[in-house]
């Protein structure tokens, strides 16, 4: 079967630049690749009809013995192993040359973009340092009012001997003579090539000859910094305050990493959080919750309300204090704050006294609908059993 002319394959003019067939090339390459065309049979011998064209094409040299020639340029048929002087030698898929080596070029050529830059091209040396991560605690109060914290952070800073280079006397690193600053070394194995990180850089691309003595040749070195770190009124539990620049030195002279501030905030003895809402369990004893009355509250703020307690009051009884819960973290004002009355039953009596709540009890029984209503239940409930 002939075959097709190598610009029909590809879909392009004889006209078109080398940049116009290296895309068209891609394209090609990425729709027909037999991963992608599982049930295409003839993917495989159109993806390598494909990487033929190119290969002839890529190259000015045999892209004009093609051009002047046709096919007979690389199969031999002219004589001298491949026709035209400027075909001498060249690489092909359909003749007796070297696949493996054409197959690396190929693969280079479509993903060399996304690995490393291409031939010739140069990985980035510097590196982002790393993110740290700050765990504060601070007390309610603190939280309700906002402050200001100083902490010390140990970290790897940018070594001032030689100014991150690494090297002595801040001198510029080199190029890594055994992978040409590529950071990777190619090995041959059988049909393939398999890159491998570079032995010598660690795949840096660059080394240093004469390591700085601060620092060993790293560039960093540790240190422990003091930072003041603003916190906001109405922080909880979980708030993640980011200090940009603040983490650990780049690599050769990159970027600084980033420090997070994980806010808790210690448990309260008086009052309990939810969210812009304080909860504060207030006590109140038999008699003040029976006849009503007053009880002084503590705020978060260190002042003091005056609350009323209605007679009758049961434990568990809620009243609100409006804006006097915490402040919200991005502004809105402040919640509030809900008094819980649990009504203490007294203990440890004297004689008069025992002698005082029984009468009391005596004469108090229409006065407890709830316990009455309970009991009365709880008789329907024994009578039904018995039925």
């Amino acid at each position: 079967m002939a075959k097709r002319d190598f610009y029909e394959v590809l879909g392009v003019n004889r006209s078109a630049s080398a940049e116009e067939i290296k895309k068209a090339y891609r394209k090609k390459a990425k729709e027909l690749h037999p991963d992608r065309n599982s049930d295409n049979p003839n993917a495989e011998a159109q993806f390598k009809e494909a990487n033929e064209a190119y290969d002839a094409l890529k190259d000015p040299d045999r892209k004009a013995a093609y051009d002047r020639f046709g096919h007979a340029a690389f199969d031999g048929s002219m004589g001298g192993g491949g026709g035209h002087p400027g075909a001498a030698g060249a690489r092909g898929f359909g003749g007796n040359g070297d696949f493996a080596s054409a197959f690396s070029d190929v693969f280079e050529d479509l993903f060399g973009d996304f690995v490393g830059g291409g031939r010739g091209g140069a990985r980035s040396r510097a590196s982002r340092g790393s993110d740290l991560r700050y765990n504060l605690r601070i007390t309610l109060e603190e939280a309700f009012s906002g402050t200001r914290k100083t902490i010390r952070v140990p970290r790897l800073s940018q070594c001032d001997a030689c100014n991150g280079t690494g090297a002595e006397g801040g001198a510029e690193p080199v190029t890594c003579p055994t992978c040409s600053g590529m950071g990777k070394v190619r090995a041959q194995q059988g049909f393939f090539t398999v890159e491998r990180t570079c032995p010598t850089c660690g795949g840096n691309g660059q080394i240093v000859k004469n390591p700085c003595a601060a620092c060993g040749g790293a560039g960093r070195v540790e240190k422990e910094s003091t930072l003041s770190v603003n916190i906001p009124a109405g922080v909880e539990t979980g708030t993640r305050i980011r200090l940009s620049g603040e983490g650990e030195a780049g690599l050769r002279g990159g970027p600084a990493g980033d420090l997070y501030i994980f806010v808790n905030v210690a448990e309260h003895q008086i009052f309990k959080r939810d969210g812009v809402t304080l909860y504060c369990h207030v006590p109140v004893s038999m008699a003040r919750a029976a006849l009503g009355g007053e009880v002084e509250v503590p705020t978060i703020d260190g002042g003091r309300s005056r609350v009323k307690v209605p007679a009758g009051s049961q434990s568990g009884r809620q009243m609100r204090l409006r804006g006097k819960g915490m402040p919200a973290l991005r502004g809105g004002g402040h919640g509030d704050m809900l008094i819980e009355l649990a009504v203490e039953t007294p203990v440890n009596l004297t004689a008069r006294q025992k002698e005082l709540l029984e009468e009391f009890e005596k004469l108090s029984a229409e006065n407890n609908p709830e316990s009455s209503g309970f009991f009365d239940k709880v008789k329907g409930f024994w009578d039904g059993m018995k039925n």
